[in-house]
């Protein structure tokens, strides 16, 4: 059975900075049709870097839409035609300040498919040197280095939610086998 929905009209309700809202009518693979709401945005990319003593550069930032801070991997936005790997590059440097000389691509996801789609790129950083920072104007961040070991056991006591960093710290554990 064929599942592909097809697009009969698209409507723009809304144009922001960062996002696209469009309400769209869809041809069902049953012949009926349905209204479907699409967020679109550039995407992302998000990074879990280690240093040399097995810690990991962290941010807590205040996530309006949320309404409390989190503890987050240093990610960003894409640029408009900037590649995932330049954005990871710019996003470590500007967030905690670092640059590495390792990089693993680890992959993407989809976080809410259901109406959203933005694409994170995440990225296993090594070999790390640190400098300034330089967050956004708008950014506020605080920055912490905290054990590997440690942020395993903080995604699987459910303390970090953010799904970009419960995904990167997994996959990092398979990865470098910890």
């Amino acid at each position: 059975m064929d599942l592909t929905e097809k697009t009969l009209s698209s409507e723009v309700i809304y144009k922001g900075k960062i996002i696209t809202l469009l309400k769209d009518t869809a041809l069902l693979p049953n012949g009926r049709t349905a209204v479907r709401e699409v967020v679109r945005h550039p995407g992302g990319v998000g990074i879990l870097a280690i240093d040399d003593k097995g810690c990991v550069p962290m941010v807590t930032q205040y996530r309006y839409c949320m309404g409390k801070t989190l503890l987050e991997i240093p990610a960003g936005k894409r640029e408009q035609g900037e590649a995932p790997f330049a954005t990871a590059i710019r996003e470590l440097k500007e967030e905690v300040g670092a640059t590495a000389e390792e990089w693993v691509p680890m992959g993407s996801l989809i976080a809410s498919p259901g109406c959203y789609d933005e694409v994170l790129y995440l990225y296993l950083a090594r070999g790390l040197t640190f400098g300034a920072t330089n967050p956004d104007e708008d950014e506020f961040l605080d920055m912490e280095r905290i054990p590997f070991e440690e942020l395993v056991h903080r995604v699987m006591d459910g303390e970090i939610t953010d799904a970009k960093t419960v995904a990167a710290v997994l996959k990092a554990k398979i990865l470098l086998g910890k």
